[in-house]
């Protein structure tokens, strides 16, 4: 187990080649893959988004497709389409951009949302329907997406049932003066993607998940995960808290955290490292809160400081 997670260390470290001061941001992206979830990587344009999202793909060596999204972009694009042959009267399935490993979308609330509704079956089963023939992605399939913040020009509101896909909603932010001066010195020796070489496979990515499933989790941390979810759902300033799916996915985060950990069972700090990543793109305020200033974030804070953590000494 220590071998193959030191794997999931490394894949870390390649990335850094070609993203510079972000490690935390990386781990977090690395335990989303490693929990089998989709990535939204939310920040301005020229941060590093599309270039991280990149770089992921190459040390991991998957088939990956990548989707500049614009509004011509159309479902068939992504999920594929049937054209007729003159030659032999049949129609032939044209596979789309989900055929893969990685689909890299970028800049995903540049298209319409009829386009992003189109991932909704994906994201979700691993499969898409044409014609009434189900046809699966590849194992894994992994959604790393980069949007800007809404409000840009050109951008659209993705929908909550798309945004409840996703497993981690992450920002990039800007590089301090230091990181940024590391970032041109590199620039002018070539592309930073270049220099990242591939770690794993899509064999050894996928005995990486299994063993992230058969990480442990305490009934008390059941409860615990439990008990936030009902906290951003019952409080005064929450419109919308956190879904089922979501609560399904904060504990596949947590067992990949405590995994890149080095333990086999989770802890109550595995949930916090976790808990705003998996929350903040899930919750919808009021508009008490909006009218009050408080911010998403603040909310979460006060979540994880009103629920008590669970002790998982044994009881006397």
């Amino acid at each position: 187990m220590s071998e193959r997670r030191e794997l999931a260390l490394q894949v870390i470290d390649e990335v850094e080649k070609a993203v510079v001061g972000k490690r935390k941001i990386l781990e977090k992206i690395m335990t989303a893959i490693l929990a089998g979830g989709h990535i939204l990587i939310e920040d301005i344009p020229g941060t590093g988004k599309t270039t991280m999202a990149l770089a992921f793909s190459r040390a991991m060596r998957l088939k990956e497709t990548r989707v500049q999204f614009t509004p011509d972009v159309l479902p068939a694009d992504l999920t594929g389409f049937s054209i007729y042959q003159k030659e032999t009267g049949q129609f032939v399935y044209q596979p789309g951009a989900v055929m893969c490993n990685i689909l890299l979308a970028d800049e995903i609330n540049r298209t319409s949302p009829k386009t992003q509704s189109a991932l909704l079956e994906v994201m979700e089963e691993k499969q898409v329907t044409i014609d009434g023939v189900t046809r699966r992605t590849g194992d894994p399939f992994i959604v790393i997406a980069t949007e800007n913040p809404v409000g840009s020009a050109g951008t659209q509101l993705l929908p909550e049932s798309q945004l409840d896909r996703f497993m981690i909603c992450v920002k990039m932010g800007y590089p301090s003066v230091e990181e940024e001066i590391e970032i041109l010195r590199r620039a002018q020796s070539g592309e930073a993607v270049e220099n990242v070489f591939p770690i794993l496979e899509q064999t050894v990515l996928l005995l990486l998940q299994k063993e992230v499933r058969e990480v442990f989790v305490h009934e008390r941390i059941y409860r615990y995960i439990a008990e936030l979810a009902k906290a951003t759902r019952e409080n005064e300033w929450t419109e919308l808290g956190i879904s089922t799916r979501g609560t399904v996915a904060l504990t596949k985060m947590a067992k990949a955290a405590a995994y890149l950990q080095g333990r086999n069972y989770v802890i109550p700090a595995d949930v916090m490292d976790v808990f705003e990543d998996v929350a903040i793109h899930r919750i919808i305020l009021n508009m008490k809160a909006k009218v009050g200033h408080i911010r998403t974030e603040e909310l979460i804070r006060r979540i994880v400081e009103q629920v008590r953590q669970p002790s998982l000494q044994k009881r006397r």
